[in-house]
């Protein structure tokens, strides 16, 4: 009994085409994904070590991958900061302290991220931070604002009267207008100190760029499925 090849239909054509390119689409995107990162990882890998730049000789941009290990002299803004709230650590639910720094010589003000404290369900509230009222350095990462949880709702600091605020998300442009005064467009990711109340670990909480490709590799298994599928549906044996 031998097989021979029976033409395929228009919609055959069609619904395999439309399915290789979803298949491949996703799978290069996954593979890009994979790919930013890497970029991502090694930048804060980097900055950790890398020696100390000024604050205000930083260029107005900065590169996607440039993550400055930076030193800044100013006074903390007393009366002002935000909670960002539901960061988890170690699978523990917990918040980052965001405190409001003015720069000295800086016509914008500077985000500063103390670190992440533990805020259980059930438990008492962190309580903020005593912050020095004199002029302090600081070093650490400048590296961009976390994007946080989901925005439902709008932006919800102009509806909240007390400080600190608390918020899912850390925006600048929204910061800026909350506070009235222009902000940086980074955060400055604090360096970590011996005795410190907060956790300061700043690799970033992003799916591996391993678990990236296995789904890439996933999309491209499908995509050959497919194909395989179509040639058994139209290599039909003969009688």
């Amino acid at each position: 009994m031998s097989r021979r090849w029976q033409r395929p239909s228009a919609f055959a054509w069609i619904l395999l085409l439309a399915g290789l390119a979803v298949f491949l689409s996703l799978a290069r995107w996954q593979w890009h994904r994979a790919q930013e990162k890497e970029i991502l990882l090694a930048s804060y890998a980097a900055a950790a070590d890398a020696p100390l730049r000024q604050y205000a000789a930083l260029p107005e941009t900065l590169s996607a991958e440039d993550y400055p290990r930076v030193a800044v002299r100013g006074h903390y803004v007393a009366g002002r900061g935000y909670w960002l709230d539901q960061q988890i650590h170690d699978g523990r639910v917990g918040r980052r302290v965001i405190a409001v720094f003015a720069p000295e010589g800086a016509p914008r003000r500077l985000l500063v991220d103390l670190g992440w404290v533990a805020a259980m369900p059930g438990t008492p509230a962190p309580v903020w931070p005593e912050l020095p009222l004199t002029e302090v350095e600081l070093h650490g990462i400048y590296a961009p604002a976390p994007g946080g949880g989901l925005r439902i709702g709008g932006d919800a600091l102009p509806r909240q009267s007390g400080w600190p605020k608390l918020t899912l998300f850390v925006d600048p442009a929204a910061v800026a207008a909350d506070l009235g005064t222009p902000v940086a467009p980074r955060l400055l990711l604090l360096d970590a100190e011996p005795g410190s109340a907060f956790v300061r670990s700043w690799t970033p909480a992003v799916m591996p760029p391993e678990k990236h490709r296995g789904y890439a590799l996933q999309w491209f298994t499908f995509a050959l499925a497919a194909i395989v599928i179509f040639v058994v549906l139209h290599w039909r044996k003969r009688n």
